[in-house]
């Protein structure tokens, strides 16, 4: 497959779009490790998360259709949206609180699952005629443990945070009601949250 335009260079993986406009995100080596061992780290993340992808999608979250097209490089829908990142500041009150309720539901839909999303940051959600896809899972996992569940949500509070500090208490609340309301297990990740918190914070 020849490489297209180049959208990002990662340290685990180069992102670029092909001659038939889909995005490729082929996973490079890494000298450092045995070959048979790279090979076979690269082939199962990236086999993982396809399926993750598919998981997701068919539980009602938008993500990218993706398909493995050899070990290593998924070929995926090219999703020409905005970042969560860089269009939330500049929503107002009614689409910022939204767009927050919008994220709870999706988390919420995505540990109903059992998914860990590994990298839950507003980097990773692209807004598109009013959806938000949720993209790159190559750090997440089948998990439905508490503290798995609550880490994927401590990486979000951080996220919001460190980005949008004027407005992520707003937004966080508005994002944790709608996934307690939505999600049954949800108290007893909030709990287990908050040791994370206290953990992280006392460090």
């Amino acid at each position: 497959m020849t490489k297209g335009r180049i959208i990002q260079r990662g340290a685990e993986a180069v992102l670029y779009l092909d001659s038939e406009g889909s995005l490729v995100k082929e996973r490079v080596k890494k000298g450092y490790r045995i070959p048979e061992l790279d090979e076979t780290i690269r082939r199962r993340r990236s086999k993982l998360e396809v399926r993750l992808l598919d998981k997701a999608r068919r539980s009602g979250i938008d993500t990218p259709c993706a398909a493995l097209t050899d070990d290593h490089m998924i070929k995926m829908d090219y999703i020409d949206g905005v970042r969560v990142k860089d269009a939330l500041g500049g929503m107002g009150v009614r689409e910022q609180d939204a767009t927050a309720r919008k994220i709870g539901t999706m988390v919420a839909a995505l540990h109903s699952s059992d998914i860990v999303h590994g990298d839950l940051t507003t980097s990773n959600m692209l807004l598109k005629d009013g959806k938000i896809f949720l993209i790159d899972f190559g750090l997440g996992k089948v998990s439905g443990k508490v503290e798995d569940q609550a880490t994927d949500l401590f990486l979000l509070l951080e996220a919001l945070t460190s980005t949008h500090y004027g407005i992520s208490a707003r937004v966080w609340k508005n994002i944790i009601k709608t996934y307690v309301q939505k999600y049954s297990n949800a108290r007893e990740v909030m709990t287990r949250f908050e040791t994370i918190e206290r953990r992280r914070r006392y460090k």
